[in-house]
């Protein structure tokens, strides 16, 4: 497996483990949640993705009594996280509105649970998980320069960000922001070329792609064309349709890095299979004129 460079002293594996459905699986005790987090290391998938939102801001506890019950495993792996959105659910039931929040005693709030929730006294990568309207970027930068300095936090970054909402967040801080998560995938094309990608690509910023199999809309049966072609392509290299669709991803060359979710074993073991997969440029062509219903201009 592939390790992407984030800052001077912290890299993550090509392929991440998203935890947005954590809870949502039938067992989710921690010697199953372990089992999973060991079938990633099996293939050099090193780095997790979480949120304190997810679940309900309950996944990060359910990944946090893994951690717990097997200590060991938090030196082998880059946690990532996120902070920022509210909604009435879980410590925030009190809401009355879903909200943003980039103030600073939220985001150090939030970090705090967060460290507590999954027990360790750090997090690799904390990313403001959508631009707030009401940012006030000297104080959110500040908050987050912050937290790196004291060590709880190794580095931060953006998701859903646009350039200029990116642009802005870094014009006050001194810590440099090293990726933006946002949607990318065989049903989600336009960070290709509204700019949202290029903008990146030419700060040599690493992108993260959450939802890459659209959600599981891919192979839903509404893209009967682009399925028949990534199953053809599948059986070409012995391997799912799904290990296609994310190594059209793997192939731009703007070191995308896609965050795959799942809570079935089987398909967790075979998440690096997309590693494997080559695409030519007609191929990645094929694909990308199939997911947007035209040929190119």
């Amino acid at each position: 497996m592939d390790r992407i460079s984030l800052s001077p002293d912290l890299t993550v594996s090509r392929i991440i483990y998203g935890m947005w459905r954590l809870g949502d699986a039938a067992d989710t005790s921690p010697a199953h949640v372990q089992a999973k987090v060991e079938a990633c290391l099996e293939q050099g998938i090193t780095t997790m993705d979480q949120a304190d939102i997810y679940g309900g801001y309950t996944a990060e506890a359910i990944f946090g009594g893994a951690l717990k019950a097997a200590p060991h495993l938090r030196e082998k792996i880059e946690i990532i996280t996120k902070c920022g959105i509210v909604v009435p659910a879980g410590r925030h039931s009190a809401s009355r509105v879903k909200h943003y929040d980039t103030s600073a005693a939220h985001i150090t709030a939030s970090v705090e649970a967060s460290l507590r929730d999954m027990a360790t006294d750090y997090i690799d990568l904390l990313l403001i998980h959508r631009p707030d309207p009401l940012i006030d970027p000297d104080e959110t930068g500040t908050a987050l320069d912050e937290l790196v300095a004291s060590g709880k936090v190794r580095a931060v970054g953006v998701s859903n960000f646009r350039p200029w909402d990116f642009s802005l967040l870094q014009s006050s801080m001194e810590t440099t922001l090293v990726t933006n998560q946002i949607e990318m995938s065989l049903l989600a094309t336009d960070a290709f070329i509204n700019g949202d990608l290029a903008y990146l690509q030419e700060r040599m910023i690493p992108a993260m792609a959450w939802s890459p199999l659209g959600g599981g809309a891919l192979f839903s049966g509404d893209h009967p064309a682009l399925q028949v072609r990534l199953q053809e392509l599948a059986s070409d290299q012995d391997v799912e349709p799904s290990a296609v669709a994310i190594a059209w991803l793997l192939r731009h060359p703007a070191q995308i890095l896609p965050v795959m979710g799942t809570n079935n074993l089987d398909r967790i073991r075979s998440l690096s299979d997309a590693a494997k997969v080559t695409l030519d440029r007609q191929t990645w062509f094929d694909l990308y004129t199939l997911a947007i219903g035209k040929e190119v201009p």
